[in-house]
């Protein structure tokens, strides 16, 4: 399947893959607990949610360096685009919350 190199494909790109970032590190460090329980000690331990989110958005990186890679300039744009979204958002839970 051949992907248009569009900002809007690296939008929807940028916006998924920090979800299977932080589906990884449930599996890796919480699999004991089940999904409502790491939401609720993810809702009593703010601090923890910036750094959860932060480590998903290594997921970003590497399909940014995919699509850099495989000259879809359009559709690392987007996803750069949208790292730093996530990344603000990080931010205000570490400062704010």
């Amino acid at each position: 399947m051949q992907l248009k190199d569009n900002i809007k494909t690296g939008v929807v790109f940028g916006f998924l893959a920090p979800f299977f970032g932080f589906f990884l590190y449930y599996l890796l460090r919480f699999r004991l607990f089940t999904v409502k329980e790491f939401f609720q000690v993810l809702m009593m331990q703010k601090s923890l949610l910036s750094g959860i989110i932060s480590l998903a958005l290594i997921v970003n990186v590497i399909v940014f360096t995919l699509f850099i890679n495989k000259q879809k300039d359009k559709i690392a744009t987007g996803v750069f685009i949208i790292t730093c979204v996530y990344a603000v958002i990080a931010l205000i839970f570490k400062w704010f919350f």
